[in-house]
This record gives structure tokens, C-alpha cells and sequence, in this order.
């Protein structure tokens, strides 16, 4: 009986979120049903401005100096003996 009544929620489940994916009622994107079911435009125009620029000064990065004393070598990340 539970799993007739699991199968019954995932079914009401996947009709549920099926509806969804409707939502334009068949318009397209940016329409919607009118009174008399024409399609109709949502709003005129969306004039989108863009933002202002701004540009950071350019960073330098140097690598640090590999100095490993006598007798050793940088080896794996660090300094290791001969």
C-alpha cells in the first residue's frame, strides 16, 4: 500500500511541475493571454542601460626570489640537500 501510495505522489508530483513549463500559456516569451485569448505584448520596449566602466590599474606580480643556500637545490617547493 505504501508504495501505491508513493507512486500516486510522484505521478501528482511530475503533473505538478509539468505545469510549470506552461506558464507563457502558449505565447512565447515576453506575451501573455489577453481577455479574449489573443496573445499580447507584456510591456512596449525594455530599454536596458548599461552600467559605467570602471578600470582598475594594472597589478604586477613578481615571482619571489628562489634563493637556496649552499649545497642545496629547490626541489618539490622547497629547498632540498644535494
Amino acid at each position: 500500500m505504501k508504495y501505491l501510495f508513493a507512486a500516486a505522489m510522484l505521478a501528482s508530483a511530475v503533473v505538478g511541475f509539468s505545469e510549470a513549463a506552461s506558464a507563457a500559456e502558449g505565447c512565447g516569451r515576453g506575451f501573455y493571454r489577453g481577455p479574449y485569448g489573443n496573445c499580447r505584448p507584456m510591456r512596449g520596449a525594455v530599454v536596458v542601460r548599461p552600467g559605467p566602466v570602471y578600470v582598475a590599474p594594472p597589478v604586477v606580480v613578481v615571482p619571489r626570489a628562489r634563493a637556496c643556500p649552499y649545497g642545496f637545490r629547490w626541489y618539490a617547493g622547497r629547498c632540498r640537500p644535494f
